[in-house]
Protein backbone atom coordinates (compact mmCIF):
# COMPACT_ATOMS: atom_id res chain seq x y z
CA UNK A 1 0.00 0.00 0.00
CA UNK A 2 1.33 3.43 -0.74
CA UNK A 3 2.14 5.79 2.03
CA UNK A 4 0.53 8.81 2.25
CA UNK A 5 2.19 12.05 0.84
CA UNK A 6 2.72 13.67 3.61
CA UNK A 7 3.95 10.53 5.24
CA UNK A 8 6.54 10.32 2.24
CA UNK A 9 7.64 14.17 2.49
CA UNK A 10 8.39 13.55 6.41
CA UNK A 11 10.35 10.31 5.50
CA UNK A 12 12.13 12.63 2.67
CA UNK A 13 13.49 14.79 4.77
CA UNK A 14 13.83 12.89 8.38
CA UNK A 15 10.62 13.07 9.72
CA UNK A 16 9.62 9.61 9.93
CA UNK A 17 12.40 8.10 11.76
CA UNK A 18 15.68 7.99 9.64
CA UNK A 19 18.38 10.48 8.38
CA UNK A 20 16.73 12.05 5.59
CA UNK A 21 17.44 15.57 3.33
CA UNK A 22 17.85 18.88 5.57
CA UNK A 23 15.49 21.73 4.23
CA UNK A 24 16.29 25.13 4.50
CA UNK A 25 13.81 27.92 3.64
CA UNK A 26 14.04 31.96 2.56
CA UNK A 27 11.17 34.13 2.93
CA UNK A 28 11.54 37.25 0.35
CA UNK A 29 10.46 40.85 0.88
CA UNK A 30 7.82 42.49 0.04
CA UNK A 31 5.13 44.29 2.44
CA UNK A 32 1.85 43.23 2.38
CA UNK A 33 2.27 40.60 0.65
CA UNK A 34 4.51 39.01 2.42
CA UNK A 35 1.49 37.65 4.52
CA UNK A 36 1.72 34.96 1.79
CA UNK A 37 4.58 32.75 3.73
CA UNK A 38 1.77 31.82 6.31
CA UNK A 39 0.24 29.49 4.00
CA UNK A 40 3.41 28.06 2.71
CA UNK A 41 4.57 27.84 6.65
CA UNK A 42 1.10 26.27 7.20
CA UNK A 43 1.80 23.71 4.35
CA UNK A 44 5.00 22.42 5.95
CA UNK A 45 3.10 22.22 9.30
CA UNK A 46 0.52 19.72 8.40
CA UNK A 47 3.16 17.72 6.09
CA UNK A 48 5.50 17.39 9.33
CA UNK A 49 8.41 18.90 7.78
CA UNK A 50 10.54 21.35 10.19
CA UNK A 51 13.47 23.15 8.37
CA UNK A 52 16.64 23.32 9.45
CA UNK A 53 17.37 26.67 8.64
CA UNK A 54 15.65 29.67 7.50
CA UNK A 55 16.85 33.21 6.05
CA UNK A 56 14.41 36.58 5.72
CA UNK A 57 14.66 39.98 4.18
CA UNK A 58 11.94 42.52 5.10
CA UNK A 59 8.38 41.19 6.25
CA UNK A 60 9.95 37.74 5.86
CA UNK A 61 12.65 38.09 8.26
CA UNK A 62 9.60 39.02 10.52
CA UNK A 63 7.46 35.91 9.47
CA UNK A 64 10.66 34.00 9.87
CA UNK A 65 11.25 35.18 13.13
CA UNK A 66 7.90 34.43 14.25
CA UNK A 67 8.00 30.67 13.23
CA UNK A 68 11.83 30.18 13.92
CA UNK A 69 10.55 31.17 17.71
CA UNK A 70 7.82 28.53 18.00
CA UNK A 71 4.71 29.63 16.24
CA UNK A 72 2.63 27.33 14.14
CA UNK A 73 1.80 28.98 10.30
CA UNK A 74 -1.66 29.02 12.20
CA UNK A 75 0.05 31.05 15.00
CA UNK A 76 0.72 33.26 12.62
CA UNK A 77 -1.98 33.69 10.75
CA UNK A 78 -4.09 33.93 14.04
CA UNK A 79 -1.56 37.21 15.29
CA UNK A 80 -1.77 39.03 11.92
CA UNK A 81 -6.33 38.09 12.23
CA UNK A 82 -5.82 39.55 15.60
CA UNK A 83 -3.81 43.25 14.34
CA UNK A 84 -5.26 43.79 10.50
CA UNK A 85 -8.29 45.59 9.85
CA UNK A 86 -10.30 43.89 6.65
CA UNK A 87 -12.94 44.20 5.30
CA UNK A 88 -15.99 43.17 6.22
CA UNK A 89 -14.89 43.18 10.29
CA UNK A 90 -17.96 43.82 12.33
CA UNK A 91 -17.49 46.79 14.68
CA UNK A 92 -16.21 45.75 17.75
CA UNK A 93 -13.25 44.24 15.73
CA UNK A 94 -12.94 47.26 13.89
CA UNK A 95 -12.78 49.50 17.00
CA UNK A 96 -10.27 46.84 18.77
CA UNK A 97 -7.80 46.78 15.74
CA UNK A 98 -7.74 50.22 15.42
CA UNK A 99 -6.80 50.64 18.82
CA UNK A 100 -3.85 48.28 17.97
CA UNK A 101 -3.04 49.56 14.58
CA UNK A 102 -2.59 53.08 16.24
CA UNK A 103 -0.20 52.15 19.45
CA UNK A 104 2.01 50.73 17.00
CA UNK A 105 2.39 52.79 14.33
CA UNK A 106 4.76 55.19 16.22
CA UNK A 107 4.56 58.11 13.78
CA UNK A 108 8.14 59.98 13.29
CA UNK A 109 7.32 63.54 12.22
CA UNK A 110 11.05 64.81 13.17
CA UNK A 111 12.95 61.34 12.13
CA UNK A 112 14.13 60.41 9.06
CA UNK A 113 11.11 57.66 8.25
CA UNK A 114 7.36 58.20 8.81
CA UNK A 115 7.18 55.39 11.16
CA UNK A 116 9.74 54.59 13.96
CA UNK A 117 8.36 51.15 14.20
CA UNK A 118 9.49 51.09 17.83
CA UNK A 119 5.64 49.99 18.61
CA UNK A 120 5.21 47.68 15.88
CA UNK A 121 8.25 45.81 17.28
CA UNK A 122 7.19 45.67 20.57
CA UNK A 123 4.08 44.02 19.72
CA UNK A 124 5.86 41.47 17.78
CA UNK A 125 8.27 40.68 20.66
CA UNK A 126 5.48 40.79 22.78
CA UNK A 127 4.50 37.81 20.36
CA UNK A 128 7.77 35.72 19.98
CA UNK A 129 9.13 36.69 23.51
CA UNK A 130 12.26 35.36 22.92
CA UNK A 131 15.20 38.04 23.23
CA UNK A 132 18.19 36.91 20.64
CA UNK A 133 18.92 35.36 17.71
CA UNK A 134 20.59 32.29 19.96
CA UNK A 135 17.08 31.42 21.23
CA UNK A 136 15.32 30.56 18.23
CA UNK A 137 14.24 27.18 17.55
CA UNK A 138 15.45 27.29 13.97
CA UNK A 139 18.64 29.42 13.00
CA UNK A 140 17.83 31.84 11.09
CA UNK A 141 19.86 34.70 9.01
CA UNK A 142 18.20 38.02 8.64
CA UNK A 143 19.39 40.81 5.73
CA UNK A 144 19.65 43.78 6.72
CA UNK A 145 21.61 46.60 4.22
CA UNK A 146 24.26 49.27 5.72
CA UNK A 147 23.23 52.81 4.06
CA UNK A 148 25.84 54.21 4.02
CA UNK A 149 28.19 52.12 2.14
CA UNK A 150 25.16 50.55 0.61
CA UNK A 151 26.63 46.76 1.64
CA UNK A 152 24.72 43.79 2.74
CA UNK A 153 24.67 43.13 6.08
CA UNK A 154 23.51 39.72 7.44
CA UNK A 155 22.70 39.39 11.29
CA UNK A 156 22.38 36.05 12.89
CA UNK A 157 23.38 35.96 16.31
CA UNK A 158 22.93 38.89 19.72
CA UNK A 159 19.24 40.64 19.81
CA UNK A 160 16.85 39.64 17.37
CA UNK A 161 14.45 42.59 17.65
CA UNK A 162 16.39 45.47 16.26
CA UNK A 163 17.45 43.04 13.65
CA UNK A 164 14.53 42.21 12.04
CA UNK A 165 13.21 45.87 12.29
CA UNK A 166 16.64 46.87 10.18
CA UNK A 167 15.66 44.10 7.80
CA UNK A 168 11.76 46.22 7.15
CA UNK A 169 13.37 49.65 7.56
CA UNK A 170 12.18 50.89 4.10
CA UNK A 171 13.78 54.41 3.86
CA UNK A 172 11.42 56.90 3.80
CA UNK A 173 8.75 54.88 5.68
CA UNK A 174 10.37 53.36 8.64
CA UNK A 175 13.54 54.83 10.17
CA UNK A 176 16.72 52.98 10.11
CA UNK A 177 18.26 51.46 12.54
CA UNK A 178 21.65 52.30 14.61
CA UNK A 179 23.23 48.77 15.17
CA UNK A 180 27.09 47.72 15.99
CA UNK A 181 27.68 51.61 14.95
CA UNK A 182 26.10 50.77 11.15
CA UNK A 183 23.31 52.38 9.95
CA UNK A 184 20.84 49.55 9.25
CA UNK A 185 18.07 49.61 6.70
CA UNK A 186 15.41 47.83 4.75
CA UNK A 187 17.56 44.14 2.98
CA UNK A 188 15.18 44.00 0.08
CA UNK A 189 17.85 46.29 -1.92
CA UNK A 190 20.49 43.57 -1.57
CA UNK A 191 19.09 40.49 -1.20
CA UNK A 192 15.30 40.34 -1.72
CA UNK A 193 14.71 36.89 -1.76
CA UNK A 194 17.83 35.03 0.32
CA UNK A 195 18.57 31.46 -0.51
CA UNK A 196 21.85 31.71 -1.13
CA UNK A 197 21.93 32.37 2.52
CA UNK A 198 21.11 29.15 3.19
CA UNK A 199 24.16 26.79 3.57
CA UNK A 200 24.11 24.02 6.26
CA UNK A 201 21.16 22.43 4.25
CA UNK A 202 20.64 19.63 1.56
CA UNK A 203 17.47 21.43 -0.10
CA UNK A 204 16.57 25.17 -0.40
CA UNK A 205 13.03 26.21 -0.73
CA UNK A 206 12.97 30.40 -2.06
CA UNK A 207 9.79 32.45 -1.45
CA UNK A 208 9.19 34.93 -3.84
CA UNK A 209 5.97 37.66 -2.57
CA UNK A 210 7.27 40.48 -4.52
CA UNK A 211 4.05 39.67 -7.08
CA UNK A 212 3.97 42.05 -10.39
CA UNK A 213 2.16 45.42 -11.25
CA UNK A 214 -1.42 45.33 -12.13
CA UNK A 215 -1.87 48.37 -14.29
CA UNK A 216 -5.42 50.30 -13.77
CA UNK A 217 -6.79 53.71 -15.10
CA UNK A 218 -4.32 56.18 -17.18
CA UNK A 219 -3.82 58.11 -14.52
CA UNK A 220 0.38 58.36 -13.36
CA UNK A 221 1.26 57.12 -10.14
CA UNK A 222 1.86 59.15 -7.25
CA UNK A 223 5.10 59.85 -5.93
CA UNK A 224 4.95 57.71 -3.52
CA UNK A 225 3.99 54.87 -5.58
CA UNK A 226 6.66 55.57 -7.78
CA UNK A 227 9.45 55.31 -5.62
CA UNK A 228 7.98 52.34 -3.86
CA UNK A 229 7.31 50.09 -7.35
CA UNK A 230 10.80 51.42 -8.54
CA UNK A 231 11.57 49.44 -5.56
CA UNK A 232 10.24 46.70 -6.14
CA UNK A 233 10.79 46.87 -9.92
CA UNK A 234 14.61 46.66 -8.48
CA UNK A 235 14.04 43.50 -6.63
CA UNK A 236 12.40 41.68 -9.28
CA UNK A 237 15.11 42.13 -11.60
CA UNK A 238 17.53 40.90 -8.94
CA UNK A 239 15.88 38.02 -8.38
CA UNK A 240 15.70 37.19 -11.96
CA UNK A 241 19.37 37.31 -12.45
CA UNK A 242 19.92 35.41 -9.47
CA UNK A 243 17.42 32.26 -10.72
CA UNK A 244 19.38 32.35 -14.51
CA UNK A 245 22.65 31.93 -12.55
CA UNK A 246 22.38 29.81 -8.73
CA UNK A 247 18.73 28.74 -8.79
CA UNK A 248 17.22 27.26 -5.40
CA UNK A 249 16.05 24.08 -5.30
CA UNK A 250 12.50 24.93 -5.22
CA UNK A 251 11.27 28.58 -6.00
CA UNK A 252 7.48 28.92 -5.16
CA UNK A 253 6.28 32.41 -6.42
CA UNK A 254 2.38 32.79 -5.34
CA UNK A 255 0.72 35.11 -8.03
CA UNK A 256 -0.14 38.42 -6.03
CA UNK A 257 -1.39 41.21 -8.76
CA UNK A 258 -1.56 44.34 -7.91
CA UNK A 259 -1.33 44.61 -3.75
CA UNK A 260 0.54 47.31 -2.52
CA UNK A 261 3.49 47.62 0.39
CA UNK A 262 1.06 48.40 2.65
CA UNK A 263 -2.08 47.03 1.80
CA UNK A 264 -2.28 44.62 4.91
CA UNK A 265 -6.28 44.92 5.01
CA UNK A 266 -6.35 42.83 2.33
CA UNK A 267 -4.87 39.93 3.83
CA UNK A 268 -7.52 37.70 3.14
CA UNK A 269 -6.86 37.85 -0.34
CA UNK A 270 -3.34 37.31 -0.35
CA UNK A 271 -3.91 34.53 2.06
CA UNK A 272 -6.64 32.96 -1.17
CA UNK A 273 -3.71 33.98 -3.78
CA UNK A 274 -0.73 31.98 -2.02
CA UNK A 275 -3.49 28.76 -1.23
CA UNK A 276 -4.80 28.68 -5.30
CA UNK A 277 -1.15 27.66 -5.93
CA UNK A 278 -0.14 25.60 -2.90
CA UNK A 279 -0.57 22.21 -4.60
CA UNK A 280 2.03 23.29 -6.97
CA UNK A 281 4.47 23.37 -3.92
CA UNK A 282 2.86 19.95 -2.58
CA UNK A 283 3.62 18.56 -5.78
CA UNK A 284 7.47 19.83 -5.77
CA UNK A 285 8.40 18.21 -2.64
CA UNK A 286 6.89 15.17 -3.30
CA UNK A 287 8.64 14.77 -6.30
CA UNK A 288 11.87 15.48 -4.95
CA UNK A 289 10.84 12.11 -2.26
Amino acid sequence: MKSSLGGRIRSFLGMGGRQGRRLGVALGGGGARGLAHVPVLELLDEMGIRPVCMAGTSIGAVIGALYASGMSGSDIRGLVDDTVLKKGDPPNKVMRNLKTVIRFLDLDFMGSGMFKGESFMDYFYDAIDTDSFEELDIPLKVVTSDFWTAGQVVVSEGELISAVRASMSLPGIFTPVERDGRVLVDGGGVDPVPWDLLEDCDLVLAVDVLGSLEKGNDDEPSAFRAVVEMFDIMQRSMVRTRLDSSPPDIYFRPELKGIGLLEFHRAEEIYKAAESSIDQLREQLAALS
